[in-house]
């Protein structure tokens, strides 16, 4: 068992946007644990070494729980699906009984760091909610979701940071 070279490239490069995205947060005078931010990035997606359904988030948490990772490292892994998924779309999704939004500043950079990343590249939030359109239409609730996230990002972080993403 064991994650792909490029499910690998993929944690690290998503652990260098949330540590981009801890450090300008950080200078704008939020308090954030980077080292939970570092962990959490290179593990958000432990559950690819199983499966590359939505599941692998629930999947990863239980390998996390495991193994005895941290519950704030595990609450990382299981909630950077998506922009988050409420109860009802994760029983829709037949997802176990869990919470899977994120909450913390270090749950939400991760997730969001996930989303500018398409494989090993970096990505504008743009490209990322297109693509999550073509795969569940405009009018998914997800797609207003990552809206609403990307938006939490430019409200605390300002235009300046919109540009890059």
């Amino acid at each position: 068992m064991g994650c792909s070279p490029h499910v690998i490239d993929h944690c690290v490069n998503v652990t260098q946007i949330a540590l981009k995205l801890s450090d300008l947060l950080e200078e704008k005078g939020y308090e954030i644990d980077r080292e939970l931010v570092e962990i959490g990035g290179l593990l958000h997606d432990i559950g690819r070494s199983v499966t590359h359904d939505v599941n692998h988030s629930a999947v990863g948490g239980k390998i996390a729980r495991r193994i005895g990772l941290p519950e704030e490292i595990v609450r990382i892994i299981e909630r950077h699906i998506g922009a988050g998924i409420p109860k009802r779309e994760a029983e829709e999704l037949g997802l176990p009984d869990g919470f899977y939004i994120p909450v913390t500043l270090e749950e939400k950079v991760v997730a969001y760091a996930d989303k500018l990343i398409c494989g090993d590249k970096v990505v504008g939030i743009n490209v990322t909610i297109e693509d999550f359109a073509k795969d569940l239409g405009w009018d998914h609730p997800a797609i207003k979701r990552l809206q609403d996230l990307h938006r939490e990002f430019v409200q605390m972080l300002g235009n300046d940071f919109a540009k890059q993403f």
